[in-house]
């Protein structure tokens, strides 16, 4: 009689440092997939660093969620590793230039959160500007049968408004910006030949030169407190900041200076320095709209997201180009 003997796939290991918020939101079975599977790091009783040792050789890749990030240490420990896939298109939680060294390969989300982005921040500076935030509070708290009187907004068409980092988020704002009547300009890291708004090399005259600084680059060292109290003070005491980038691209203390002297005119905020501390000092301002880092989350880009992820793997797994390998550009 013959013997059958059933052998158990090895698939290639991908390491989950936590449990991402899609597993929650569209369940498990949406990620699973027949080229790989998941090592979960956040179900073992183990500490980080034992956990990672014992399977240093067979993670071959991470899934990398916002709130996990990918440290050199962490590299360090899986030296099998060739690929890490962030569910965000900033990559600020990995320590890029390690994964470059060590020949690791990057995947972001691409465009998929950049409609959505510009959205949002066209929507924190209507807010700002007509001052909806604060005229809603103004008739929850009773106010309008006591006060009539309730401060005027200002008109979105025809501001200058600059926006640092025309990458394609800044594309997208300034699409919409366009159609409201506005006029366009833009700080980046080069002139884009392709487009036809005045360029300022330096974001310091773009904010003297604008009615509203909108920042959409990406966060790294060049960039870390890039809007800085000098160009706070050229944007001057009508001007309004919206940031859908990353918090310390502002340097929030000097930021939240000028908010509470009259030196800036008002501020949208989804991105806040060290989240999800937010200076108290906002709260009180109705010239201030606050966000808590939601810009890039709507039920459909947050599937597409997930999806693309997932993609990234199986074409990696495949030996097959990546969709979207990261490129650091703005």
């Amino acid at each position: 009689m013959a013997t059958h003997h059933h052998f158990a796939v090895q698939f290639p290991q991908v390491l989950l440092l936590r449990k991402p918020s899609g597993f929650a939101m569209l369940g498990e079975q949406f990620f699973t997939s027949n080229k790989f599977q998941y090592l979960k790091a956040y179900e073992s009783a183990l500490p980080l660093h034992e956990f990672l040792t014992l399977h240093a050789h067979s993670v071959k890749a991470i899934f990398s969620s916002a709130g996990a990030p990918v440290t050199a240490e962490i590299l360090r420990l899986l030296p099998e590793v060739r690929l890490v896939v962030a569910t965000s298109a900033g990559l600020n939680h990995i320590d890029v230039v390690e994964c470059r060294r060590r020949g690791v390969a990057l995947a972001n989300a691409g465009n998929v959160f950049s409609e959505d982005v510009a959205d949002y921040a066209l929507g924190l500076l209507i807010d700002v500007l007509r001052k909806l935030s604060a005229a809603d509070c103004f008739v929850r708290q009773g106010l309008w049968p006591i006060n009539a009187e309730f401060p005027l907004g200002s008109k979105l068409g025809g501001k200058r408004v600059g926006i640092v980092g025309l990458g394609s988020i800044g594309s997208e704002v300034a699409k919409r910006l366009e159609a409201f009547g506005c006029c366009v300009s833009y700080n980046s890291r080069n002139k884009k030949p392709s487009v036809t708004y005045p360029f300022y090399p330096d974001v310091c005259e773009l904010a003297a030169n604008s009615d509203v600084l909108i920042i959409c680059c990406a966060l790294t060292d060049q960039t870390h407190h890039l809007i800085n109290k000098q160009v706070l003070l050229a944007l001057g005491k009508k001007g309004v900041i919206i940031n859908v980038g990353r918090g310390a691209i502002i340097d929030e203390k000097e930021m939240v200076g000028c908010l509470l002297r009259g030196e800036i005119g008002g501020a949208g905020l989804d991105v806040f320095e060290n989240e999800p501390d937010v200076p108290e000092q906002l709260f009180a301002l109705d010239n201030v709209v606050l966000s808590p880092h939601s810009a890039v989350f709507t039920p459909e880009s947050f599937k597409d997201v997930c999806e693309l992820a997932v993609a990234n793997l199986e074409a990696f797994f495949s030996n097959k180009p990546l969709l979207t390998p990261f490129a650091a550009v703005d």
